[in-house]
């Protein structure tokens, strides 16, 4: 019983390796493809659940554990995300592989399960990006332990406020949802005209669906004359000194889509009469992706992005990597996102549109593709479209691949867009930001409100484990209970108990040498 400090009353502070038994002799580690030849062709109600260090990783022909023991994380556990659970309980016949600790609680599992997942591991783990706990840290851990019947009390009551808590966040997160319906709902009508139908009845000079076809391609010719006398006056100049270099490219022509066919225009909503249905290739001049490569990152210089970094309401420095200046000049030549561009990304997260409205330099990788818009298309108006629904399930028309999906550049511009005047474009965006600000201030709020109830979990786990989540009449009903007696106590009629096992296990192994063996020949 040495280590033994008083907590609090009735309670004692012991070292994890007291207060339960240490069983990782019954863990056993089956990689993937092993369990895979040994489940093939084999019904679940055959299979027993395989665990690891955060939960059920699969399933096996067999078990080692039979029973309710506590699993703690051994390498691969989020000890540092206070928002995790480090520790779970398994029941029943399963096997657990060697990334997690087995325990078997002396007093109750489920109270020292919600003890671990509340304890600080800093001192205890070690490594730098894979976290490791040791068993030799595992059992110095210091653990509090109270009565057994306030142990039922505190683990009753962490539950009771767990299960209020989870309908809240669950509420809340049912809130989020339907805060998603309500978006796409306000970018459906949007872009069926409906928003500003009031609008269009005050005007007289809407140009009709052949004018703006007319206008866009028009536009687009504009802009590849202008590409065409830029890359004429570089040639000359490479030439006038010396032609030192590369020559500079010739400009590439986007491709002239074919207009939509009656059968795809048949598949498409009715928009009113001063909308047209085109494609995403006949709004652009220019369409273009980072490298296909990773390239060498530094520590600080020239934001680099990927898809992840990529969000409706914006674009996320804040983990972003970096690239030397000198590349980010070498992929500019290729692809360079400047103001008003329109970032698509079309590879992991596909399908997800923001304007660039940052007045800064960065490059983005291949997952990303960077639009730049003709004059008639209002940037705005385009983020919109590309984020609604109708053009998400265009973009996973177009997306090819099993792991690694991409939305090829060629693909992309296939997609269908309800297009109208610069002017509607303008009312429209200002109709749908006008409606989607509240719901975004709505998402802050819930957003913050899930933040808060996770951590109030953390706060309900902390006060458990410092005697002060009962009250004191609920402390007082304990004591009455019939198997009331101070942890101290407790804790050597266990030891006791054990001990008298352990001795009579080695009486019985005694008693078994003393056996002489059966003469076989006799």
């Amino acid at each position: 019983m040495s280590g033994k400090i008083k907590y609090k009353e009735d309670w004692i502070e012991i070292k994890l390796e007291e207060a339960c038994q240490i069983l990782d002799n019954l863990r056993k580690p089956i990689n993937a493809k092993e369990r895979l030849k040994r489940t093939d062709g084999k019904k679940q109600s055959e299979l027993f659940p395989y665990y690891g260090a955060t939960g059920k990783v699969g399933y096996i022909d067999d078990y080692l554990t039979d029973g309710e023991y506590v699993l703690l994380g051994e390498d691969g556990a989020p000890f540092n995300d206070f928002r995790k659970n480090i520790a779970y309980i398994i029941n029943g016949k399963t096997w657990v592989n060697n990334h997690a600790h087995i325990l078997l609680s002396h007093f109750n599992n489920k109270f020292l399960c919600h003890y671990l997942n509340q304890f600080q591991y800093n001192e205890y783990v070690s490594g730098t990006t894979r976290l490791k706990l040791t068993q030799g840290k595992l059992k110095t851990i210091p653990v509090q332990i109270p009565p057994l019947p306030e142990q039922r009390a505190i683990v009753s009551k962490i539950e009771t406020l767990f299960s209020e808590l989870d309908s809240a966040i669950e509420n809340l997160k049912t809130a989020q949802e339907q805060l998603k319906i309500y978006r796409q709902a306000v970018l459906k009508k949007a872009f069926e005209g409906e928003l500003t139908k009031e609008w269009r009845k005050k005007q007289t000079d809407l140009p009709s669906a052949d004018e703006l076809l007319e206008q866009i391609k028009k536009e687009k010719e504009a802009h590849y004359e202008k590409q065409l006398k830029d890359w004429k006056q570089a040639v000359k100049k490479w030439e006038e000194t010396g032609k030192k270099g590369k020559k500079p490219a010739k400009p590439k022509k986007l491709k002239e889509l074919p207009p939509l066919a009656k059968e795809e225009l048949k598949d498409l909503p009715k928009l009113p009469a001063n909308f047209v249905w085109t494609r995403l290739g006949d709004l652009i001049w220019s369409v273009k992706d980072g490298p296909h490569y990773s390239p060498k990152y530094t520590e600080d210089g020239i934001p680099f992005i990927s898809g992840r970094n990529i969000h409706p309401t914006g674009i996320n420095f804040s983990d972003a990597k970096y690239i030397s200046k000198e590349l980010h000049n070498e992929l500019s030549k290729r692809c360079k996102p400047e103001l008003n561009d329109v970032l698509y990304t079309k590879g992991g997260t596909t399908g997800i549109a923001r304007v660039n409205t940052y007045d800064i330099d960065f490059n983005v990788w291949v997952h990303v593709a960077v639009l730049k818009s003709v004059n008639s298309v209002y940037p705005f108006y385009l983020q919109h479209v590309l984020n609604s629904n109708h053009c998400y399930r265009q973009s996973q028309k177009y997306t090819h691949g099993v792991g690694n999906q991409d939305l090829g550049l060629t693909r992309m511009i296939l997609i269908t867009i309800p297009f109208c005047s610069l002017d509607e474009q303008t009312q429209i965006v200002q109709e749908i930001e006008t409606r989607l600000s509240v719901a975004d201030k709505m998402q802050e709020t819930i957003a913050e409100s899930i933040k808060k109830a996770e951590a109030l979990r953390q706060s309900i786990l902390k006060k458990a484990f410092e005697g002060r989540l009962l009250s004191e009449v609920e402390v007082n009903e304990c004591k009455n209970a019939p198997d009331y007696e101070p942890a101290e106590k407790l804790l050597a009629r266990i030891e006791q108990s054990r001990n008298k096992k352990i001795k009579a296990e080695k009486e019985i192994k005694k008693q078994n040498g003393k056996r002489k063996p059966k003469n076989k020949n006799k």
